[in-house]
C-alpha cells in the first residue's frame, strides 16, 4: 500500500465500519501480530473502532501467509478471544460481537493437498503463479439472545471447498441450538455457484455479486441458513469502499 493510502487506512476502516454499523461482523484474511500489517491485532483494533465488547481470533495458519508458515498444532491458540493472553503471530479468520457470546467454538478444516495457478497484477500485467493452500477454519458465536452465528473461509480450490461446507453444515447443528431458524453461517465460502453452495436445506439470504470488489463479476460470499428466508431479512449493498476485494455482504434480520 502506498505510503500515502496507508496512512489514511485507519480512518478509511473507521469509515467503512460507521457505514456498516453491524452487531456481528464476520472477518476472513485477517492478520494477528504479523509484521506486514504492523504487527497489530485486527479483530481486537474492528472491535475497538465499533465499541464491541467481545471478539475472537481463529489462527488457520501460524506466521504469514506471504512468508514461511506452518499448520498450527495442538500446542498453539487455535481460538483466541478478548480474554486470551497473547499468543503467537497468525492469520485467519475473525468475528466482532456487540450482543453478548455466550461461548466461542472452532472447527478444523483440513487444507487441499493441491494448489492451484492463480493470476495476480504484477507491474501492471496478470501473471500467473501456482499458490498452495493452507488449512482453513470455521469460528462460531453462540450469543446469549439464543442465535448461532459461523463463520468462514474456504479453500480456492473447487470441489474442496464444498466438502469443508458440508462439514460445516453438520457441525452447526451439533451446537446445541435447537431452533434452526436461528443459526447462521457466514462468509467467503470461494464457491460462484449459488445453487451448490445451498444445498438441499439451506437457503442463500442475499443475492449480490461480491468480488472482485472493483468491478464484481460473481457471488462467493454468503449468509446460509435453514430457517429463514430472503423474505425475512433485509439485505443492503454498499459500493466499492476501497477497504477490500470483495464487497461487503450485509443483512438485517427482520423482527
Amino acid at each position: 500500500m502506498p505510503p500515502d493510502k496507508e496512512a489514511d487506512a485507519p480512518a478509511l476502516l473507521a469509515g467503512a465500519l460507521g457505514q456498516l454499523a453491524s452487531d456481528v461482523i464476520g472477518l476472513q484474511e485477517v492478520d494477528y501480530f504479523l509484521e506486514r500489517s504492523g504487527d497489530h491485532n485486527q479483530v481486537e483494533n474492528v472491535a475497538s473502532i465499533m465499541a464491541a465488547q467481545q471478539w475472537a481470533f481463529a489462527p488457520s495458519l501460524m506466521g504469514s501467509p506471504d512468508e514461511n508458515w506452518r499448520n498450527p498444532n495442538e500446542s498453539d491458540d487455535k481460538l483466541i478471544s478478548d480474554t486470551s493472553e497473547v499468543s503467537l503471530p497468525g492469520y485467519g479468520i475473525g468475528m466482532v460481537s456487540k450482543l453478548p457470546v455466550d461461548s466461542w467454538h472452532r472447527l478444523d478444516l483440513k487444507g487441499s493437498p493441491i494448489g492451484v495457478f492463480m493470476a495476480f497484477p504484477v507491474d501492471g500485467k496478470m501473471k500467473r503463479f501456482y499458490v498452495r493452500d493452507h488449512p482453513r477454519s470455521a469460528l462460531a458465536a453462540k450469543l446469549e439472545n439464543g442465535w448461532l452465528i459461523i463463520n468462514t473461509h474456504l479453500s480456492f480450490v473447487p470441489g474442496f471447498s464444498l466438502a469443508q461446507l458440508i462439514k460445516i453444515k453438520r457441525w452447526a447443528n451439533k451446537l446445541g441450538v435447537t431452533d434452526k431458524s436461528k443459526i447462521i453461517i457466514m462468509g467467503d465460502l470461494n464457491i460462484p455457484f449459488a445453487i451448490f453452495a445451498k444445498g438441499f436445506r439451506w437457503k442463500s439470504l442475499a443475492t449480490q455479486r461480491t468480488f472482485p470488489s472493483w468491478y464484481p463479476k460473481v457471488q462467493i460470499d454468503y449468509f446460509l441458513s435453514q430457517g429463514l428466508t430472503a423474505k425475512d431479512v433485509t439485505h443492503i449493498q454498499y459500493p466499492h469502499s476501497g477497504m477490500s476485494d470483495h464487497l461487503p455482504l450485509v443483512i438485517e434480520v427482520k423482527a
